[in-house]
């Protein structure tokens, strides 16, 4: 680290000003600096424990790393395009406290290994952050669904009306979906938390380091086996990335649905004037733009995904400057996923009412019993399939004479079949529909409260 700003004197000239600011990464990569900082003393700490530095100049070291990182929070060290990376500029900082012993602090180690180590514990930590986000998610669905077992909503296929469903099983989809991105999350921070510190720029080094030691420092659970994979393996933010883009469609799905159900044509909640925005020209209008918001930046979590596939598909091993591109990917990844989730959750837990007389003139207005017609038939011995095209036959009848099957009368249910009986009424009301649906896993109302219970026992579990 000399004042030509040189890489050593293998090269005669500094870079060229413009691809100085073309290769710096410190625009972005300051992200990393707590974790930069931590990895460096968890480093300097191993270099004095294995005799390679003096315990005093490891003191030094750390003493020196703690003040950079004190000065970064308030805001006296700020770096520029000048330090290149967030690990230049800590090393410079550093010898500036210490003098020459901060220039003991690289022995040993390489960039490369260092950026994968900084990398890792960045996304370790925010790993964590989002599984906490998830959970609240979860809590506020459960608490929704708890006071909504037995408003009923129209379940759809196709967008088309199938089944009255009660809204609880409805939300409780949702909470499993992000039982899910939970539990992946927790799958993917298992391959996060390997350690390449020790790794060299690509062989290993001839230093007697131990890095075990210092991946136990940093909370490692284990180490690279490989110094050329760890410090070239980048699988973990792809699955990150990955993971992250399946939340992401998790939480598109309930956006949609949301504008869908805010809308004039359903009507089945209002928005509140804290998560809905006006029109610039019309004032009637209030229009959803949190789940319009969150269904578009899905598309950009995508796209960090395909991105970061592409980055590593050529690459030949060791250690590529390409490499580079990771972190704005990465970075913008978790910080969209962690505004989603917090928009959508204040959201779902103060954002919108839902309209249970509109919910329960939506169910009563359709022929999602029809099923149940043809289940009543089956129960009393008619054969599964004669009774579905039976039911299909009283179903068109039904639209041209311009009736529900609630409206027929006994004499044309009996019309139809003999085995119609006055309990075919209660069959097909909305309420029994749904009560009836009492396989586990349905929408039946003791199925639904079984669910709830076991989706709030999880909520403080690790499972």
């Amino acid at each position: 680290m000399t004042e030509k700003k040189t890489w050593s004197d293998r090269f005669e000239s500094a870079l060229h000003p413009a691809i100085a600011r073309f290769n710096a990464s410190i625009g972005f990569d300051i992200e990393l600096i707590e974790y930069d900082i931590a990895g460096s003393i968890a480093h300097a700490q191993m270099l004095a424990h294995t005799g390679i530095i003096s315990v005093a100049e490891g003191e030094q070291l750390v003493e020196g790393l703690q003040q950079v990182l004190q000065e970064y929070q308030r805001g006296a060290f700020q770096p520029t395009v000048d330090a290149e990376d967030v690990h230049f500029a800590v090393e410079r900082r550093l010898t500036e406290i210490t003098g020459d012993v901060g220039k003991k602090l690289h022995t040993a180690r390489s960039r490369n290994d260092q950026v994968g180590t900084d990398t890792r514990l960045y996304l370790r930590d925010r790993i964590g952050k989002i599984k906490t986000q998830l959970r609240e998610f979860q809590r506020v669905l459960i608490d929704l669904a708890e006071q909504n077992i037995e408003t009923l909503i129209p379940g759809y296929t196709h967008l088309q009306r199938a089944q009255p469903l009660s809204l609880a099983h409805h939300l409780l989809a949702y909470v499993e979906m992000s039982q899910r991105d939970w539990e992946r999350l927790t799958d993917v921070a298992k391959r996060v938390n390997i350690s390449p510190l020790g790794s060299g720029a690509l062989a290993g080094t001839t230093f007697p380091i131990d890095r075990h030691y210092s991946a136990k420092l940093l909370g490692f659970e284990r180490v690279y086996n490989n110094s050329l994979d760890g410090v070239s393996d980048r699988d973990f933010a792809i699955e990150f990335a990955c993971s992250a883009s399946l939340i992401m469609v998790h939480l598109s799905r309930l956006a949609e649905e949301v504008i869908l159900w805010s809308s004039e044509e359903f009507r089945f909640v209002t928005l509140k004037d804290s998560c809905a925005t006006g029109s610039s020209i019309m004032p009637q209008k209030k229009n959803p733009d949190v789940p319009e918001l969150v269904r578009g930046k899905t598309g950009r979590v995508f796209g960090h995904l395909q991105g970061l596939l592409v980055l590593m598909k050529g690459l030949p091993l060791a250690y590529n400057k390409d490499l580079q591109e990771d972190k704005e990917a990465l970075f913008d990844t978790v910080k969209t996923v962690q505004a989603c989730l917090e928009a959508i959750t204040i959201l779902m837990a103060e954002g919108l009412e839902f309209r249970p007389s509109r919910l329960q003139e939506a169910v009563e207005s359709d022929f999602s019993n029809a099923t149940d017609v043809a289940d009543y038939l089956a129960a009393k011995g008619v054969p599964f399939r004669e009774a579905y095209n039976l039911v299909g036959k009283v179903v068109k009848t039904s639209l041209g004479a311009g009736k529900l099957l609630k409206d027929l009368s006994l004499d044309e249910w009996k019309a139809l079949h003999e085995v119609f009986e006055a309990d075919i009424y209660e069959a097909i009301a909305p309420r029994q529909v749904v009560a009836a649906r009492n396989s586990y896993g349905g929408t039946g109302f003791e199925q639904v409260q079984q669910a709830l219970d076991m989706a709030r026992s999880r909520l403080n579990s690790d499972t």
